[in-house]
């Protein structure tokens, strides 16, 4: 019984589609206009976006500078928007605008032309250029119709752009610290609290320079360390300043602390380094004297060898 229904679903389908595709056809030669805008508005409501497209646009010529253009138009560019064609979607958007510019559809328009930037955002990974896009686009709008009730909507598009542009950067820079680059990582660690000054992460990214600096003066030659465990005790009292209610204040104060432990080293190493240095020149002067003399002598040795054996050759 299942089977018989279902195959008499299924013809039903095949039917319908076949009609369909009959109408269509029919439509699409027909020179009556109305009766294929009439057409392609049903279709449009039905979902039936690439037909009804390509309906809308054998229209253009026949209502273009009509009253009917611009709903014509306005459905065109909507049907590749709802097909996900975003970048369609946007360039007709955009034409709808620039030949409509008076429309009081006009602020709906170039809010949906910047959205299409935000719909072409990709994964934090990939390359943030629609990001960007969305951003000015979403800006310029704003600029554009300060008192639209669009702007909330406009706003929030921004901050999530901002949002995926900040978390990119973020693992840019931890990147930089994974693989031992770690003044390049301080740096960056830096740019993102400038870039993103309203973050409720900022604190994460301040601890995390310390950190940065710290390996990169634990791990510089011994002459250049102390000016940049210098820049570690600077960066934790700037830290400790801004957010003296972080829970990363405490670790940041490890790094402190280690890092004026070690100064005190090098300061110890430093003002006993020239005595140092006599010591071991004088040891190594005292054993270039007894390598020179201990070589006059083996010289001597061999030289009164010489003479012996010569001596003796000649009383032979």
């Amino acid at each position: 019984m299942r089977k018989i229904v279902l195959y008499i679903s299924l013809l039903a389908a095949v039917t319908a589609s076949v009609s369909c595709n009959s109408e269509l056809r029919r439509i699409e030669k027909s020179k009556d206009y109305e009766a294929k805008l009439a057409y392609a508005d049903k279709l449009y409501a039905k979902k039936k976006y690439t037909s009804a497209q390509a309906l809308y646009e054998s229209l253009f010529q026949v209502y273009k500078g009509t009253d009917k253009y611009e709903p014509i138009y306005y459905n065109y560019c909507y049907c590749s928007y709802k097909m996900k064609d975003y970048v369609q979607a946007g360039f007709y958007f955009k034409n709808y605008l620039d030949n409509f510019p008076n429309s009081p559809r006009a602020t709906e328009m170039d809010y949906m032309q910047a959205y299409c930037y935000y719909k072409q955002s990709p994964k934090v990974q990939l390359d943030q250029t629609n990001t960007q896009k969305a951003i000015a686009a979403m800006q310029t709008f704003i600029n554009n119709y300060p008192t639209s009730d669009k702007v909330p909507e406009a706003n929030l598009v921004i901050e999530l752009c901002r949002r995926k542009l900040e978390k990119k950067e973020y693992n840019n820079s931890e990147l930089y610290y994974n693989l031992g680059y770690y003044k390049a990582a301080a740096i960056s660690f830096k740019s993102l609290m400038r870039n993103y000054p309203d973050s409720d992460k900022s604190d994460e990214y301040k601890y995390m320079a310390i950190k940065a600096y710290y390996q990169y003066a634990k791990n510089s030659i011994w002459e250049k360390q102390k000016e940049r465990y210098d820049e570690v005790l600077s960066e934790y009292l700037d830290f400790a300043d801004h957010y003296p209610n972080s829970k990363l204040k405490g670790d940041a104060e490890k790094y402190y602390t280690l890092a004026q432990g070690n100064i005190k080293t090098l300061d110890s190493y430093t003002n006993t380094k020239p005595e140092r240095l006599k010591k071991e020149a004088k040891r190594a002067e005292k054993a270039a004297d007894k390598a020179e003399k201990n070589n006059k002598t083996e010289n001597s040795d061999n030289s009164k060898k010489s003479e012996k054996a010569v001596t003796e050759t000649k009383n032979n």
